[in-house]
């Protein structure tokens, strides 16, 4: 078991407030999440149910927001929705699974899913989405008993494959979905709960240590990647490495984690509910079981107040920024003026403001905040694995548009790039 949860399993409900209190910033940034809506709150729902954070208001709310999303998106919802769904909706043997059965979500995850698996036949080796939402659908139906072949699926997660990388780097979080999802594999042939030879089991079980070895070296200070992919390593590493069991590499991650936490970093609801259950000893291999919290709704001291809107009485200062588009060899460049506080969205449109020809741009929500689709009206492609890229300095950002605030006399550049 390992050994680096903040609240072990093995710990009885006596917790003490001031632990929980640490978590309180991720559980109340997740409560009164406004920034999330039909099922982009599928994240938060299965969080708040695997770690067994109680909170019927809230629940049903989400419930009825993820179902009648569902229902009206049907068509067009992404295989990796579609999974996040039936985990919320399933988690913790719950009423909600009634919807799951009656709207045959399963059976048309399995549709999704085969349709990835073709796109990446026609079009390069490249799935309708990406690697990440390919894995999450994997994993779902591994955990929901969906239909899906061992033999002719598990060749496309050979930990080469270059779904993996994203700008020439390993993605941490894909590899590290792709290993709960090839463990979640594993479990079933070892139980045997789906039809596979031992072939299959041993490319399983060397897909999975050679991903965790690439998790592992993309190890710094204590995170795996960034900040935002530790989580999802953290489970991934729980389920299927000895890592954890070292207690110096627990209190590394844990402190650093910690840190982050008091610094604000999680302030989405996404990226609370992603670090929350790896510190709570949950992974999403727990959906299918009772869940129970060591910290009661009154130990995390969830607040349901409203933040109070305050005025500023000096006006606010003022910063200059250098912005950028590029497109192959056309380069557009202009200086902006915005507000000190700023987020790199506020820069764009400012740049907009000045020259809409050259920097023109489309966005779009997600659960990440806004996304940026398109750049003087080139729209990115995961078959042409195209996309726009956001730099600071010449380094890539790991922060989004809607979140990376802006310093005083940066380069910022907006890039068409592929991975």
């Amino acid at each position: 078991m390992s050994v680096c949860f903040l609240f072990p399993p093995s710990l009885a409900t006596e917790v003490s407030k001031e632990n929980c209190s640490y978590l309180n910033p991720l559980v109340n940034t997740m409560v009164n999440s406004n920034y999330t809506k039909g099922i982009q709150s599928a994240n938060i729902l299965l969080t708040l149910r695997l770690v067994g954070i109680q909170n019927q208001r809230l629940e049903q709310q989400l419930t009825q927001q993820i179902q009648e999303d569902t229902n009206r998106r049907e068509s067009e919802i992404t295989s990796g929705e579609l999974a996040l769904v039936i985990l919320a909706l399933g988690a913790c043997k719950n009423l909600d699974e009634e919807f799951i059965r009656d709207a045959h979500l399963v059976s048309k995850l399995g549709e999704k899913f085969k349709a990835e698996i073709e796109n990446m036949e026609t079009h390069s080796g490249n799935p309708l989405t990406n690697y990440y939402q390919l894995s999450l659908a994997l994993l779902t139906l591994c955990l929901s008993d969906g239909s899906y072949s061992v033999t002719n699926v598990i060749p496309y997660f050979t930990p080469e494959n270059k779904n993996y990388y994203f700008g020439g780097q390993f993605s941490v979080d894909t590899g590290a979905m792709a290993v709960l999802a090839l463990t979640c594999v594993k479990r079933s042939i070892e139980k045997e709960k789906i039809e596979a030879d031992k072939k299959d089991l041993n490319k399983t079980n060397v897909y999975i240590t050679s991903l965790v070895n690439k998790i592992l070296s993309a190890k710094h200070d204590g995170l795996f990647g960034n900040i935002f992919s530790t989580g999802e390593s953290m489970q991934a590493l729980f389920v299927s490495s000895n890592y954890y069991k070292n207690e110096g590499n627990c209190q590394e991650t844990l402190h650093t984690v910690l840190y982050n936490i008091s610094q604000g970093a999680f302030h989405l609801p996404i990226a609370a509910a992603q670090i929350l259950p790896a510190l709570m000893g949950k992974t999403y291999l727990d959906v299918n079981k009772d869940c129970s919290s060591v910290c009661s709704p009154v130990k995390f001291n969830i607040s349901t107040d409203k933040p109070v809107t305050v005025t500023p009485i000096i006006s606010p200062s003022y910063i200059s920024v250098n912005y950028s588009v590029q497109i192959n060899e056309t380069f557009n460049s202009t200086k902006v003026t915005v507000r000190k506080g700023s987020v790199f969205l506020d820069v764009m449109k400012a740049a907009q403001k000045q020259n809409e020809a050259a920097f023109r741009f489309k966005m779009e929500d997600s659960p990440w905040g806004p996304y940026i689709i398109s750049v003087q009206d080139i729209r990115a492609n995961n078959n042409d694995r195209t996309y726009w890229e956001l730099l600071s300095n010449g380094q890539p950002l790991s922060q989004g548009a809607g979140s990376y605030v802006v310093k005083n006399g940066e380069y910022l550049e907006v890039r068409w790039s592929k991975y």
